[in-house]
Formats: C-alpha cells, structure tokens, sequence
C-alpha cells in the first residue's frame, strides 16, 4: 500500500480523522525533552513522572467521532490497534463547554491521557496535538507526561489554493485541507477565477464552464468544479472544522468572463512592460494562458456586469455555508480609479445583501462607500510600499478586520532559495523558512493591533504549480510558520516563538510527514528529525 492510499484509508475511518505531527524520538528509558508541538500551544509544561504508552491494549474512548479519529490516527503513526473495548489505561476525549472558542486541554501521565475541548473544533484540535506528541522509545510508543492548555490567538487562519491558473481535482483540494487541518488552519480560500479560466459551475451563468474553462497557464487542460464537486468539498471541509471561502475575482482578473460573456468585458489594456518582457499578450475572445496580470476588466458603467455579479454571488452564497464570499478587487490596473471604487462599492453592497461578508484584497479598502464592515486582505510586504498600508486600514475605519497574507513571507509559491524550480521570485523572493517565520502580525501596519486582525491566511497560486506534489513541496515547511503566526501567542508573549524554537519543534515532523506520504521540501534550514 503506498503512503497517501494509507492515509487517505485512515482518514475515511472518520470525517473528523485529520493525521499530522510528529515528536522528537524519545531519549533515554523514560526520559523525553519537552514535547515538540506546531504550532506553539499557549501554554505546555513538561510533568513529572513517567510517559503513557501505547499498546493493543489501549483503550480509547469518550466522544464518537473524536474517540474514533484519535483511533485511526494512532494506527496510521504507529501500527498498533487500540480500541474502545480495550483492556489497558485509557485516553479519553471529551467536550467541556464554556471555554473559549476552539480551546483544549491535554493532560498526559503514566496511567492515562485525557483531551477536554471546550467544542467540537477544540477537541479535534486536541487530537491533532496528540497526534504530535506520539513518540517511539525504542520498539515502542509513548506520550510523554505533560500538560497543555491551549486556544488560538486569531479566529480565522486560512489557506488559499489558486485553482484558476491552473486546475486541481477536488481529490487534490480534499488532501490539502486534510494537510491543513491538520495544523489548526480553519478555513481554506479557493481562488475561482482568473484571466486563464472559470472553475465553478453556476446554473444562472452556464456558458462560463461551456466556455471559459477549458485552459489554463501555458495552454495546459482546464476544468472546473459541479456544483456536486464543490459540495463535495465544502462537507470535506467541514469535517475538518475548516470553512470554504470562494473568491470570483473582479473587476480585473476576468478575461475568462469575456470568453463566455463578451459584452461584460472591457478591451485589453496591454501595458508597456508587458509588450517589453515577453509576457503572452491577451486577445479579445481567445483563451489567455500567460501570466501577465493588470489587463482585463469588467464594463463598470453597465447595468448587466452587476446583474452578473448578483447572478454569480447569489449562487454561490446559497452553495456557501460559511460567512465569507471574496470579491477580489486586486490588481485592476486596466480600471480607472474612481470606476473601481464605484464597482467594489457596489458588488460588497450586493454580498451584504445576501447576508454574507464581503472579503476583498486590500486595493479595496479606500472606496468611499464600501459596504459596512467589509472585510480586507492584505497581500503587500512586511514593509508596506505604495500606499498599501493606508488601504488595508481603510477596512477597519470602515469597520471591518483584515486578513494578514504579506506576499514576501507567507506567499507558499514563492521559490525557496535553494530546491526546486517551481514558483516565482516577485515578492522580495526567493523566501526561506526563517524569513517565512520571523515576522510578527501585529507590527505590519501601524495603527492596527489584534483587535483589528481577523487572522492570518497562507496564499498558494499556481502559475507554476500542476499537481499536489507541487503543492506540498512549496507550502511544507512554510505554511506551519504560517499556522504559528496564526495560532500561537504573539513573538513577545511565549519563549516557544522564536525561530531556533520552531525549527526545531517543525523539524520533528518530518518523519510523520514522510510516512503521511506529505512530500515536503526538506530545507537545509532544518534539521529534520530521523527514525
């Protein structure tokens, strides 16, 4: 059996069975250092006495789906087959109400582990730290005594997966939330649409998959999600305790719009410096399968482009369980300023009228009549430029939060300094896992402190990314950097969050990583734990 086909059987055990982490082998008889856990918990305290160990004999037991993820997740690591009938000491898991929001607790000792979650995603997040903490002492398997108390320090932490530049089957998008999950993201982005095609299908708007969804970056085949598809994996989502955010990105962005519906579209606007670095330029009604970006737009001024737009996000809000629809509103180059302002004014009004939030990139955030609490995401430098600071504090004078994303830290596509030749350079790269890590969310933009951060989010784009090989080889090691940046405590409020601490700590997953069938970059900035 090949590793993925393992962890996907072990998965199918349970909708809630997430597998990831690893701890650092164990030293000496019954002597382990402290646990190495990613991301960082608020609070970990090393106990005395012996560790708990594993066995057949094992007995599991407590919530249902907690009790039985926990199981298929302990027979993935370690090859043994506890039960809820077993005989010997016991792990329990169990919800406590009242504490806050996604919090758990774990306490381990010789005789027994329990895990309380104060709900349903704590719990989960509580096997998850199990999970990692499962080390081998010598032939055999242990927990070692401890006690963690832990809660997220941002609501939302999302990872986004460009399918639009190039596509990627729904089995691809399940086993990247799985991956994801796995390290206390919640939510992941899905980047529908772009110049090079369409990936949903809609009723209202058919001729968007007919026409607009057959290509993709370097005339590569195209695809899209059935409404089934993406149902499909909005429940895998959920089972994950993670939410889908769709983005129909607009007004630019959209010359596979114009394939399917040219009287919505504006003509190309060809930059000079696309005519001078080669780029592919885009013609009117023919598929686009370069990377150039800043070209097409929507026709501001015409009624039909927001009946579209209520057509498309009508839609989606109603194959949409979680709050969130994403309007984009990046890099409209080609739209006059005043236009844009008007247009993302207008279709964040027509998504607070479904009842949802409005998400937008950060070029939004200083339109005079964006709608109410709207919510920003910004995507600038960790030294903002351009006056990209001033538009992402827009949104929260206009009474929304933001969504950290800076591009030159935790863009997942950004080429690593040295390792494969996938990815791009653009943000100040390449990026190396230390620069992924040392950056903190509340000093990025003056004037902005936590209260005014929804979370922190980890973009994937796939102009050089085609398979889900591709996919894990650029997010992993990074994107745990970016689930620490947005679960653990701030850099100046825990000893575990500096990055000697977290190389560490992420080099221990490395060979659960490998045995999940994860195919992470192995930096040399890490030294990667062995078995």
């Amino acid at each position: 059996m090949n590793r993925r086909r393992g962890r996907t059987l072990a998965l199918a055990a349970v909708a809630a069975a997430l597998l990831a982490g690893c701890a650092p082998p164990a030293q000496n008889g019954d002597t382990v250092s402290l646990p190495a856990v990613v991301p960082a918990p608020a609070s970990i305290e090393q106990a005395a006495g012996a560790p708990f160990r594993l066995s057949d004999s094992t007995r599991i037991e407590g919530e249902a789906d907690a009790a039985t993820a926990l199981t298929a997740l302990v027979e993935a690591r370690t090859g043994l087959s506890p039960a809820a009938n077993g005989g010997g000491p016991t792990v329990t898991v169990a919800i406590e109400r009242g504490g806050p929001a996604e919090s758990y607790r774990l306490v381990a000792d010789e005789a027994s582990v329990t895990i309380t979650g104060a709900d349903d995603a704590g719990l989960f997040y509580g096997v998850q730290t199990l999970g990692q903490l499962i080390a081998r002492d010598g032939d055999d398997w242990i927990v070692p005594a401890v006690s963690i108390d832990d809660a997220p320090r941002f609501a939302y932490r999302g990872v986004m997966l460009d399918v639009a530049r190039h596509f990627h089957s729904v089995e691809t998008v399940k086993a990247y939330i799985d991956d994801a999950a796995g390290l206390k993201f919640n939510a992941l982005h899905l980047h529908l649409s772009d110049d090079q095609g369409w990936r949903i299908e809609l009723h209202s708007r058919p001729k968007l998959t007919e026409l607009a969804a057959g290509s993709a970056v370097g005339g590569d085949a195209g695809g899209f999600y059935t409404r089934d598809d993406y149902r499909e994996i909005v429940e895998h989502a959920a089972s994950r305790h993670m939410i889908v955010v769709p983005e129909i990105d607009m007004p630019g962005h959209t010359h596979a719009v114009g394939l399917a519906y040219p009287e919505l579209v504006e003509e190309p606007v060809i930059a000079d410096h696309m005519r001078e670095d080669g780029s592919e330029l885009p013609e009117s009604g023919k598929h686009y399968g370069g990377i150039a970006v800043g070209f097409s737009s929507l026709k501001i001024h015409d009624e039909a482009t927001y009946d579209f737009a209520a057509d498309v996000f009508g839609e989606l809000a109603a194959m949409t369980p979680g709050p969130y629809l994403h309007l984009g509103g990046d890099e409209a180059l080609g739209t006059p300023d005043e236009d844009f302002a008007l247009f993302v004014s207008r279709v964040s009004g027509i998504i607070a009228d479904l009842g949802k939030t409005p998400v937008a990139w950060h070029e939004a955030g200083d339109a005079p009549d964006l709608a109410e609490a709207t919510v920003g995401q910004y995507w600038g430098f960790m030294r903002p430029t351009d006056g990209m600071d001033d538009k992402a504090r827009g949104f929260v004078r206009n009474g929304g939060r933001l969504i950290l994303s800076p591009a030159d830290a935790i863009y997942l596509d950004m080429q690593y300094p040295t390792g494969p030749q996938l990815g791009l350079t653009w943000a100040n790269g390449p990026t190396s896992v230390q620069r992924a890590y040392e950056w903190e969310p509340s000093t990025i933009l003056a004037d902005v402190d936590d209260s005014d951060i929804l979370g922190v989010e980890a973009p994937l784009w796939s102009e050089t990314i085609r398979t889900l090989d591709d996919i894990e080889t650029m997010a992993f090691p990074r994107i745990a950097a970016a689930a620490e940046a947005g679960w653990s405590p701030a850099t100046d409020a825990s000893e575990l969050r500096t990055w000697d601490s977290f190389r560490e700590r992420v080099g221990s997953l490395g060979p659960l990583w490998t045995s999940l069938g994860i195919g992470f970059h192995p930096s040399d900035e890490i030294d990667w734990a062995t078995e």
